[in-house]
């Protein structure tokens, strides 16, 4: 999907297959994260399954699960076996969170959970329409896997896009999650967090995390907000200026990636059902 004209870069990068799978990906996790505690249990140890966690705060922000709410979570799978606390190399003030070989074999066993919230959040597509998505999401992946619920696919694609942004990135240490937070303070500064986590329509401990990471990577600075100055204002630094470069050039290939593999007429169609997904499906609150 190319730029269209009087769009911004987040809007671009919203509307795109990458964008629109976060969304997907959002909308089911917020869907189990509302539920009976197997689901959260499903959610957590299904996202640690594709990747560690750094800290708790950091799995707390990527679900949108209230960090107390996460601690408890985190102490009673450590109980049981499924996850561990290792501590960050990084950040020796934290703990990575692992899923232990019983973790996996846990979540295995919760995939009825899935089964439900697929029809759930998937009631607003016809049965064609569901089969075509859970179609056009096997393209994405290595492996076709036509034959897994929509939950399933739609994290799995999200996952394997997430990881081909990070590998663009990885030469100047970023991540795909930096792809909006870059552009949207290029496109809102110099501007206060709170305006920042609206336009990426994140929460604010959550824009404040990807603000602290920017301003230590040193691409962003906190300075003073001309229209109040109890606030900071967010603005790049010549250094996230750069990046910004590189990042617009990151979010370019992976789209130009998405296009080879499913090829125009399909990437359209994807683009269509996860977003008729999306807007005829109100999100629920996040916060269990």
């Amino acid at each position: 999907m190319g730029p269209v004209e009087g769009q911004t870069l987040t809007q671009v990068l919203r509307a795109s297959v990458g964008g629109l799978l976060r969304g997907a990906y959002e909308r089911f996790t917020g869907d189990a994260l509302t539920g009976d505690p197997q689901a959260r249990d499903f959610v957590v140890l299904d996202t640690l399954a594709d990747q560690d966690a750094d800290s708790q705060h950091e799995l707390a922000e990527r679900l949108g699960i209230n960090r107390t709410i996460m601690v408890r979570l985190i102490d009673r799978l450590q109980e049981a076996g499924y996850v561990t606390r290792t501590r960050n190399p990084a950040n020796r003030r934290s703990y990575m969170l692992s899923i232990t070989e019983e973790g996996r074999a846990a979540r295995d066993a919760m995939r009825q959970v899935v089964a439900e919230r697929d029809a759930r959040v998937t009631a607003v597509l016809t049965p064609d329409e569901r089969q075509r998505l859970n179609e056009l999401l096997s393209l994405l992946l290595p492996e076709p896997e036509p034959l897994q619920t929509t939950a399933y696919l739609v994290a799995q694609a999200h996952y394997r896009l997430r990881r081909m942004g990070d590998a663009l990135l990885a030469d100047v240490g970023l991540r795909t999650r930096h792809f909006g937070s870059l552009s949207a303070i290029a496109e809102l500064g110099p501007c206060p967090q709170q305006r920042f986590a609206r336009r990426l329509g994140i929460s604010e401990p959550a824009a404040a995390q990807l603000v602290d990471e920017l301003v230590r990577f040193g691409m962003v600075a906190r300075g003073q907000d001309p229209s109040d100055r109890r606030r900071y204002a967010l603005e790049l630094t010549e250094v996230g200026r750069q990046r910004l470069t590189v990042v617009r050039d990151a979010a370019a290939r992976l789209q130009a990636d998405v296009l080879a593999v499913l090829g125009a007429d399909a990437e359209r169609e994807l683009r269509a059902l996860l977003t008729k997904l999306l807007t005829t499906n109100p999100p629920k609150n996040q916060q269990p």
